[in-house]
C-alpha cells in the first residue's frame, strides 16, 4: 500500500506538474515541497488540503487514490477492447487527468511565447 507521499508524487506526474510548479502554487520553495513528496517533512492536515486544492480533489480522495487501479482499468480496456470495463469513475479521472494535461501544456505554452516576446523585445527577431 502507499503512503500518501507516494500518491502525491504520483499524482503529480501524471498531471504532467512538477516540483517547481507545486511549489510555487504551494507558496514554498522546490527544495521544500521535495521534501514533502520524500517523506523527510511532515505533512500537516493544512497542507495536505491545499495539495489536493492544487489538484483539484478532495482530501479523502487524495488519500484513497489508487493509481495502479486506474492504470490496471485502462489495461484491462486497451487489451480487451470493451468500454464496458472501465467505471464511470474510472472514465472520469481519466478525462480530467487528460483536461489537467492539456490546460498545463497551454499554459507552458503561454509562457514560452511570453519569454520568446522577452528575448525578441531585447535582442531583436534572430530568424
Amino acid at each position: 500500500m502507499k503512503n500518501v507521499e507516494e500518491k502525491i508524487r504520483n499524482i503529480r506526474e501524471l498531471k504532467n506538474y512538477t516540483q517547481e510548479y507545486m511549489a510555487e502554487q504551494l507558496g514554498m520553495t522546490q527544495a521544500a515541497y521535495s521534501k514533502i513528496e520524500n517523506g523527510s517533512t511532515r505533512l500537516t492536515m493544512s497542507k495536505l488540503e491545499d495539495i489536493a486544492k492544487v489538484f483539484e480533489m478532495d482530501v479523502s480522495d487524495l488519500v484513497a487514490y489508487d493509481t495502479q487501479g486506474i492504470f490496471n482499468s485502462f489495461n484491462t480496456i486497451k487489451e480487451s477492447n470493451i468500454n464496458s470495463n472501465i467505471t464511470k469513475s474510472d472514465e472520469e479521472t481519466l478525462k480530467k487527468l487528460y483536461e489537467d494535461k492539456i490546460i498545463l501544456l497551454e499554459k507552458l505554452l503561454h509562457n514560452s511565447e511570453k519569454e520568446l516576446k522577452i528575448y525578441r523585445d531585447r535582442f531583436g527577431d534572430l530568424m
